[in-house]
């Protein structure tokens, strides 16, 4: 994302550096556009709410495009009169001015792996034949789309190594296209499958498995609409989308999910079904034995409570990851053919540390645990018996990469908070670790260090926290301070690294990152303690964790500063809304502001397993009682706020930024800035480095100022 900062790595070089002044022109006070109100009311369960801003939901209306352009317009000029700005911006690229690769994903003799020089707005997909083969550019998306935001993943090799899927998706959007290569020519085959969604790349014969729905009635609304009846499909090479074969489908339930794989022989066809539209929080599994003339599909795992995943076949029976009477998960086999709960085989027992996942090498199995938040690995044989744990560069995450039964050798990623992403080699037979490349960066990142914190909630709870600064910051209480966290759908928040991060740590800011219930840190429990009417829980870990830095001495609530994304963006706007005091900047990213509608969107009802459902009357009561839309009081005093989002969010629909800021303006009091930043042909993450770049140094550009810092940074060039 940055320019090379050509000065020796770890200081500032005096001759470039200067404390960027404050006086001329600054930010003005925003005037905010009027925001039109309408007499709308819902009724939920016989209470009756309003919903004044319910117009700003039609994203394709002439009149909610000209108020994005006016909230735009306000919010570019504050931003535009930070005086450093340009310089923080130019700081961000020098950071991120760094050679980047990705561990190789291996088949049918391919290494495929993604390379970036540095500041590419996408990664380049590189391919080689073998270990040793000559490696070449397989796809370049940057020289395909000069503007940066079309998106390829995915490349899949088919078993015989003649064709390669692949996935394109363009402006952010979740919407994607699969296409299939010759990969030894690197030349397109016609093949086109529109409207995929939620979807993997199951190779079978000389077709593919995958999953989709029915094109939009109205593809204006292709952004917004509700995604309904998912189906999957067999697609065969060199034929058109047209003539592709339906394997499954259920019209009677339209909120499912319908995923296939194929294990590694293609012996077998695993469906996963989840039904979290209706609230379930698992999967059901169904196989279908691809050697039979028989193509249905069989039960193997019943029932939508606990989930379950196909790890890889084992003779006529399956490995299986499951939670099932296994709150931290456990490994199991089964045999399809007698699928009974009391015939499965424990092979990796539960462990009092949550199973993250399991990769499969070789003949072994590496299952990956999360102790007090840090990666452990071990290494087993498939019989369950274990062989010895990896020894790790150090503490932090790591995520191996599966590989073939025949391989010797698999990939590893090591990072941490203050350690890049540095890919190993893992000698299977010894699991002997060898660096296989490591980054080589443009600042020295040994300045930093990483402090361990626990905080008591409101319940009693202990709420670890992971604190990150510069090693000589002194704990005098005036430390502008960042306060990061997710706490859902139970996904935890790992040590992992930002170059970006760099430009606020070496400023003398801390960055936080709470590990809240909601998560999976701590298995099961952890997520259930965090969601549904215990979603409460999840804010008030948070809010325990910016009081216990306040007491510490790190920082104070002048200098607290709060962010967050998604699940993430909803947080802050809870926390916002209940402690408006304790923060002094609240940041929410593409955030879930209105939770009463949220189910209405897109694949929103698949939130429903975590978060409940207004349709409930009890759901109602809860959902209500935290809204971040819902809970904006008249006359409060809230933080100074820059809402971001981007017009082709299709996971989080854009509306919910929209309303939750013309109401947040509305009833703002005080000299605070609360803005909303909308970027355009982004999605739910950013479409390109560039654009990534340009809101973090909007982020911080923000931050800062209304932190009163004044940071040493280079002196921008003038234009």
């Amino acid at each position: 994302m940055s320019r090379p900062f050509r000065p020796s790595a770890g200081a500032l070089a005096p001759a470039l550096v200067v404390a960027v002044a404050v006086a001329g022109a600054q930010p003005a006070t925003p005037v905010y556009p009027t925001t039109a109100t309408v007499p709308h009311v819902d009724e939920y369960h016989g209470t009756k709410v309003p919903d004044p801003y319910r117009w700003l939901e039609d994203d394709t209306a002439t009149a909610v495009r000209q108020w994005v352009t006016a909230q735009n317009a306000v919010t570019f000029g504050y931003l535009g009169a930070i005086p450093y700005r340009g310089a923080l911006l130019q700081r961000l690229r020098e950071l991120q001015d760094y050679p980047r690769v990705s561990a190789p994903a291996r088949r049918a003799g391919w290494y495929v792996w993604t390379r970036n020089s540095g500041l590419q707005n996408q990664s380049v997909w590189m391919i080689r034949r073998g270990a040793t083969g000559a490696e070449r550019v397989l796809l370049d998306p940057n020289a395909l789309d000069p503007a940066g935001t079309t998106r390829y993943g995915g490349f899949v090799p088919d078993k015989a190594g003649r064709h390669l899927a692949y996935s394109v998706s363009k402006a952010g959007s979740d919407w994607q296209e699969l296409r299939v290569m010759d990969p030894v020519t690197g030349r397109d085959r016609d093949d086109r499958v529109r409207w995929v969604k939620v979807s993997g790349i199951a190779w079978w014969k000389d077709g593919f498995f995958y999953s989709r729905y029915p094109a939009p009635a109205d593809t204006t609304k292709a952004l917004s609409g509700r995604n309904e009846d998912h189906r999957v499909y067999y697609h065969r090479v060199g034929t058109p989308q047209s003539a592709d074969v339906l394997v499954h489908a259920d019209a009677a339930n339209p909120q499912r999910f319908h995923t296939v794989r194929t294990t590694e022989d293609e012996r077998w066809a695993i469906l996963s079904i989840s039904d979290r539209g209706k609230g379930a929080d698992g999967n059901e599994l169904w196989v279908r034995d691809l050697a039979s003339a028989d193509t249905a599909w069989k039960p193997l795992v019943r029932g939508f409570g606990d989930e379950a995943s196909v790890l890889d076949g084992d003779g006529d029976a399956l490995l299986v990851l499951t939670n099932r009477g296994a709150p931290n998960s456990r490994v199991v086999r089964i045999r399809p053919g007698s699928p009974d709960e009391a015939t499965w085989t424990t092979v990796i027992a539960e462990a009092k540390e949550p199973l993250q996942g399991v990769a499969v090498a070789g003949r072994w199995l590496y299952p990956s645990y999360l102790r007090d938040v840090v990666t452990v690995i071990e290494q087993r044989e498939r019989s369950g018996a274990k062989v010895r744990d990896l020894v790790l560069p150090g503490i932090g995450t790591a995520g191996m990469a599966s590989a073939t039964r025949d391989a010797t050798d698999a990939f590893l990623t090591f990072t941490s908070f203050t350690e890049p992403p540095v890919t190993y080699r893992v000698i299977l037979a010894t699991g002997r670790l060898e660096p296989w490349f490591a980054p080589k960066l443009p600042f020295d990142a040994s300045r930093f260090t990483t402090t361990r914190a626990l905080a008591t909630s409101r319940d009693g709870t202990r709420v670890p926290m992971f604190i990150v600064h510069r090693k000589d910051l002194r704990r005098d209480g005036t430390n502008p301070t960042l306060v990061y966290g997710y706490g859902g759908f139970n996904v935890p928040t790992l040590p992992g690294f930002s170059a970006s991060r760099v430009a606020w740590l070496e400023q003398g800011g801390v960055y936080v990152s709470v590990n809240m219930r909601g998560g999976s840190e701590y298995g099961e429990a952890w997520h259930k303690g965090g969601m549904l009417a215990n979603k409460q829980n999840v804010f008030d870990d948070f809010i325990a964790a910016g009081e216990q830095l306040i007491r510490d001495g790190w920082t104070s609530s002048a200098k607290l500063a709060m962010q967050g994304g998604s699940n993430g963006g909803l947080l802050v706007g809870a926390v916002m809304t209940q402690r408006p005091e304790l923060f002094r900047v609240a940041l929410p990213a593409v955030g879930v502001m209105d939770m009463l509608r949220f189910q209405k969107f897109t694949i929103g009802w698949n939130w429903i397993a975590d978060y409940g459902t207004s349709d409930d009357p009890k759901g109602f009561e809860y959902l209500r009682a935290y809204s971040p839309l819902h809970n904006l009081r008249d006359g409060t005093a809230y933080p100074a706020t820059l809402v971001t989002t981007a017009d082709h969010d299709d996971r989080v629909v854009p509306a919910h930024s929209f309303k939750f800021a013309a109401r947040l303006q509305a009833a703002h009091r005080g000299p605070n800035p609360v803005l909303i930043r909308i970027e355009t042909q982004s999605g739910h993450g950013a479409s390109s480095l560039a654009k990534g770049l340009e809101t973090t140094a909007d982020v911080y550009a923000f931050t800062m100022w209304n932190l009163g810092m004044t940071p040493r940074l280079p002196q921008a060039p003038t234009p």
